[in-house]
């Protein structure tokens, strides 16, 4: 499974013409990869409001415990945030808001890995995934959202199917979905016009 999200991965960082490490590439990868399990602890982000969420996990008092919550919501808010935004936009949620809690979980989820990692200043320092995840979410929403489209369109196999291409088109105006379209022989036109 690691390898189609590899590919896919990698299609939609070029596409989006965002600078991601390897690391954070790795780190979106494993995400999607385990994502696609059944019974995944981040798939319950959706279940409970995100600010309780971000609030039980920074007051923590086992840091071990705090850096796995923190690290469960940021992972579910960038998954969620990237496959289900239209989840959000129905009952009237802020993006933006959605994303601070993301950026906030990375970031103090990084915070508590900082802290704990040496202070020797000739010890190669880690890479820093939880930062850049935080610094750069709205870039990996948007690659997370490029990876929805390509696998929504790439699972379009009946008229059903195509035409929820069609309607998620219709909301995002994706790129990829407009080529997705076109392989199906529609004309997907750029700049807000309709179908042909």
């Amino acid at each position: 499974m690691n390898e189609f999200f590899e590919e896919v991965v990698q299609d939609a960082i070029r596409a989006q013409g965002v600078q991601a490490s390897p690391a954070a590439k790795t780190y979106v990868i494993g995400l999607l990869a385990d994502f696609a399990k059944p019974q995944t602890a981040a798939g319950q982000t959706l279940e409970r409001p995100l600010t309780l969420l971000l609030d039980e996990a920074l007051h923590t008092v086992d840091l071990a415990e705090r850096f796995e919550k923190l690290r469960v919501l940021g992972d579910g808010v960038l998954y969620s945030a990237g496959f289900f935004a239209d989840h959000y936009e129905a009952r009237g949620v802020d993006p933006g808001y959605v994303h601070g809690i993301g950026q906030r979980a990375y970031e103090s989820a990084g915070a508590l890995i900082r802290r704990g990692s040496s202070t020797d200043v000739t010890a190669p320092q880690p890479t820093d995934v939880f930062g850049e995840m935080a610094s750069s979410f709205h870039a990996f929403v948007r690659i997370i959202a490029d990876v929805a489209d390509r696998t929504v369109a790439h699972g379009v196999a009946t008229s059903k199917g195509l035409l929820k291409l069609y309607e998620r088109w219709l909301r995002t105006r994706s790129e990829s979905l407009a080529d997705a379209l076109t392989t199906h022989g529609f004309v997907a036109p750029r700049g807000g016009r309709t179908l042909q």
